[in-house]
């Protein structure tokens, strides 16, 4: 996937026409960030602008254009192109092996399919962890090959310089704290904040990815009502997942969502459907037609 290629999926300069107001930071349909209908993609301004209303809007994950064009069309305001691709996408037992070129061509795959939401990227894990320099040096892979108007990277103080640098160089950041899934290996999955020390940790962390400049922050994991908390003392909105229900945002993995992901899945999550399923009975309606020469009949032939 080129730069150019990908520019061409974004949605062309509103031209305005005579006696037509110009967009604004407001949808056309109103201020909501979910659901409004606009001729142009949200942008960090009107994540922000939702704060200060104190809407609360979903975030879900997409890996690829045609379920990214589903979502966009329902009103999903942002999309995340997480590394639990790895997971739930490319078959990794983990984020880990995620690479910049794999984020890469889905991210690409997911503004292509879009119009109005804000795609955010992930910066996979190896990708940023040496400084800021390299940390910049991916994120202009994503800005720039695969078109997203935002990056995530997880950590708090130990990010600090690099997403100062990023949103220095023009490149909003979304942060992840909490349980940060690349770390993995280090912290294994359990519950994040707990205790008076590692709270005042998270609370530390929360305001230096503020002060770096981070647009908003994913808090995973980690106690309700510290994440209230955390969400009380920011002016930037905090997108919860496994953390209660009073942060700003809440993101979910859409294949836990839509019931695809096999087994056991997090507490936090909750299944809207069971595409899984659908799938497979879907699946076995074809192959039982064909083995008894029903499929394709004489609507489906050509003469």
């Amino acid at each position: 996937m080129t730069s150019s290629s990908a520019g061409s999926a974004r949605p062309q300069q509103h031209r305005e026409t005579p006696g037509e107001r110009p967009p604004t930071s407001a949808d056309s349909s109103g201020k909501a960030l979910y659901g409004g209908k606009s001729s142009r993609r949200i942008t960090v301004h009107d994540i922000a602008a939702g704060k200060e209303r104190g809407e609360k809007w979903p975030m879900l994950t997409a890996y690829d254009a045609m379920t990214a064009s589903v979502f966009d069309e329902a009103g999903i305001p942002v999309m995340l192109v997480g590394d639990s691709m790895g997971n739930c996408h490319l078959g990794y037992e983990t984020t880990v092996p995620v690479t910049l070129d794999e984020m890469t061509m889905l991210s690409a795959a997911v503004v292509r399919g879009t119009k109005r939401a804000l795609i955010v990227g992930d910066l996979p894990f190896g990708s940023y962890q040496e400084g800021p320099a390299q940390a910049l040096r991916s994120a202009m892979r994503l800005v720039k090959d695969a078109g997203v108007g935002a990056v995530k990277l997880e950590g708090g103080e130990r990010s600090h310089d690099q997403i100062s640098l990023l949103v220095r160089s023009g490149i909003p950041v979304m942060a992840h704290i909490g349980l940060t899934p690349q770390s993995v290996n280090a912290m294994g999955y359990r519950v994040q904040g707990r205790g008076e020390e590692a709270a005042q940790q998270l609370l530390r962390d929360a305001k230096a990815v503020q002060d770096a400049g981070a647009f908003a922050v994913v808090l995973e994991l980690v106690p309700g009502e510290l994440a209230a908390e955390v969400t009380r003392s920011l002016h930037i909105p905090t997108v919860g997942i496994g953390a209660g229900p009073g942060t700003d945002a809440q993101v979910l993995v859409y294949t836990d969502m839509v019931g695809l992901t096999p087994g056991r899945v997090p507490r936090f999550t909750k299944q809207y459907a069971n595409l899984r399923q659908t799938l497979g009975d879907a699946a076995r309606a074809f192959a039982d037609e064909v083995v008894g020469g029903t499929f394709p009949q004489e609507e489906h032939t050509f003469h």
